[in-house]
């Protein structure tokens, strides 16, 4: 087991072999006699030991140790990730806890804005029917002077006994009372309407004339910016479906959507030598469509795809919260089951599409 061919004759009486390995081997011997015959090899078997570090104690007692430390190393590593999971639950809770206040101080925030946006929505409703509510009193005033001046002359007939003359006044003067009758249903319409927009809104949706409407609040923010900017002037006009049904839907949200709508138009068109916002309704199957178009400056793609988020605005500085579309967006969507959509060119304008829908009855 450790040389398999024999070695040079000599004769010296010893052999030597070093870093025997462990196991069992033969030693064998022949000699030559004198007259060069060799006897027959003689063997002699003997083992050799492992060192003590190679030995099966050994080996087990490595065995053991290993275990042990592996066990020992477990146990540490146990308590090492049980202290990491602690402390990390602690950091966890107290960054939860921060995100909560955070969260809460967001809402609190976002609420105000949302106020500060219906405020100014509001205050440019309220400028509008300032103007608007001017024309109906102007009339009740002036047909309140001219019945006045009528029943005067009236009386001067009868006086002088021309019954015929005083009832042809008196026709007048009824023709006046109707018109003083009129306008002031007008102006009364207009109080109301903006009473119903300053409302919170209860979420009671009624039979609502979309063409009406529209119309009221296309005027309203035209005029409504007209009080805010002496020099702003554009042009307007209505493309009304007049076949358009009365549908169920909260009037003072589809207002605040439309008076965003249209404010945008205009504010899109303020920079245009010709000036124009078009706003149209129409029926298509179970739907009505409330279109607000402009030829102002347009938008890019990147700009269309973020035009409803909150917070997001094109507006300069302290001129827009970034508010009003993503409260239009939700009215149109979450409170009436339609959606809102956006197509625009570049310097070419830009067209919003309510479409809400509608049952049948």
């Amino acid at each position: 087991g450790y040389d398999k061919d024999w070695s040079t004759v000599t004769n010296r009486s010893n052999a030597n072999f070093g870093n025997i390995n462990e196991g069992n081997y033969t030693f064998k011997l022949k000699a030559q006699g004198a007259n060069g015959v060799w006897c027959k090899p003689i063997e002699y078997f003997f083992k050799v030991l492992p060192p003590w570090y190679r030995s099966w104690w050994a080996y087990l007692f490595y065995t053991l140790f290993f275990l042990g430390a592996l066990r020992i190393f477990s146990k540490w590593r146990e308590r090492h990730l049980r202290a990491e999971k602690e402390s990390l639950e602690v950091k966890v809770e107290e960054r939860t806890n921060s995100l909560n206040t955070t969260l809460e101080h967001l809402k609190a925030t976002q609420n105000q804005l949302i106020q500060s946006e219906k405020l100014a929505s509001l205050g440019e409703l309220t400028a509008g029917i300032a103007h608007e509510i001017q024309n109906p009193l102007n009339f009740v005033n002036n047909f309140s002077e001219v019945s006045s001046e009528l029943i005067g002359e009236m009386n001067e007939e009868l006086d002088k006994g021309d019954i015929n003359e005083a009832k042809a006044i008196s026709n007048d003067l009824k023709q006046n009372l109707e018109k003083i009758t009129l306008h002031g249903k007008r102006a009364s319409s207009i109080v109301k309407g903006m009473l119903e927009h300053s409302r919170t809104s209860t979420g009671e949706k009624k039979l609502t004339d979309i063409n009406a409407l529209s119309d009221e609040y296309l005027r309203l923010a035209y005029h409504g910016l007209r009080a805010k900017d002496k020099d702003f002037n554009a042009d307007f006009k209505t493309e009304f479906d007049p076949n358009l049904p009365k549908i169920n839907v909260i009037p003072q949200d589809i207002g605040r959507v439309l008076l965003n709508l249209i404010n945008n138009a205009f504010y899109a068109v303020r920079n245009i030598e010709k000036p124009l916002v078009t706003l149209s309704t129409e029926k298509s199957d179970n739907q009505i469509i409330i279109t607000v178009k402009d030829n102002g400056v347009g938008m890019s793609k990147e700009v269309q795809s973020k035009i409803f988020q909150p917070f997001f605005t094109t507006k300069p500085t302290g001129q827009g919260t970034g508010l009003g579309l993503s409260l239009a967006y939700d009215i149109v969507t979450k409170g009436h089951g339609g959606t809102i959509e956006v197509t625009s060119t570049e310097g070419v304008g830009s067209e919003f599409m309510i479409i809400l829908p509608f049952k049948i009855i």
